[in-house]
């Protein structure tokens, strides 16, 4: 197993166009065993292009991705997943009626038997199924109970521990606490943490949100309209200045000083126009 400090994932100024339409800029991004990247930025800030090249939905057009140092160049999401790189998108790839433990080896069952005796190993994967949750510190009552009738929460992290038990090495996670209220997002950021730190996978956390971020990152990256404008370590970063940058950074910035000078130049008229 590679060491923590060697790069599962290295891009180094990758960016992608759409015709003359620049999405992605010039983006250095590192990912390492054990530790949590988060990803932030506002709707149409990149973080989805971003994600796509890495997960293998898009090709990048520009620079280079490497993963364990080699360079590569993922034609579907099917060979990412073959070198450990592991999606979980908001929509979780679930089937609402199925009970838990058919939706944790869904696509990838198990059988026993052969020809016309070949059957699915029910009790295998009922019992892998409560062992890996049971690993990831989750307690279900039911593995019966159809998955739709889980939590939000419950659900994100069953499709969690299902990437890691299928052997992620890169798990992203795209917006996984953006539906989610306060006690059903500590329960996934929980969990976030425990994929990194305990199973020493490498997360990308997407998110659009600070607070979140902030509670579980190791380092930090905001996109602002396809470009990096924040790249942090999390020793190097407050939580205000992460919300600074995402906010808006310099930009907001300049606005505040436009709207405060306007509001300036206004004072002396009225108060010459009172005194009058």
């Amino acid at each position: 197993m590679a060491e923590k400090s060697t790069p599962i994932i290295e891009m180094k100024g990758v960016g992608k166009n759409y015709g003359n339409i620049n999405a992605l800029r010039g983006v250095n991004l590192t990912v390492r065993r054990g530790e949590v990247t988060c990803i932030l930025g506002d709707n149409g800030a990149g973080k989805s292009t971003l994600i796509n090249i890495i997960a293998g939905l898009f090709q990048h057009s520009q620079g280079e991705y490497l993963v364990d140092g080699e360079a590569v160049q993922f034609s579907s999401p099917r060979e990412a997943l073959d070198r450990g790189i592991a999606t979980v998108y908001q929509t979780l790839a679930l089937v609402p009626l199925l009970p838990v433990w058919r939706n944790f080896f869904l696509g990838s069952e198990l059988t026993k038997g052969r020809g016309l005796f070949q059957r699915l190993d029910i009790a295998t994967m009922w019992e892998q199924t409560g062992d890996e949750l049971h690993r990831m510190g989750i307690a279900l009552e039911d593995l019966e109970q159809p998955v739709g009738t889980l939590s939000g929460g419950q659900r994100q992290v069953v499709a969690i521990a299902r990437a890691v038990h299928f052997g992620a090495r890169v798990l992203i996670l795209d917006e996984p606490t953006a539906a989610l209220g306060v006690a059903q997002s500590g329960l996934v950021l929980r969990y976030i943490s425990a994929a990194a730190r305990d199973h020493g996978v490498g997360v990308i956390f997407i998110t659009h949100n600070p607070h979140h971020a902030y509670m579980v990152g190791d380092h930090f990256m905001v996109l602002q309209r396809g470009e990096v404008d924040l790249d942090a370590a999390r020793s190097d970063l407050t939580l205000e200045n992460l919300m600074f940058h995402m906010a808006g950074g310099a930009g907001l910035s300049a606005l505040e000083h436009e709207l405060h000078g306007k509001h300036n130049e206004g004072q002396p008229t009225l108060e010459g126009t009172a005194s009058t």
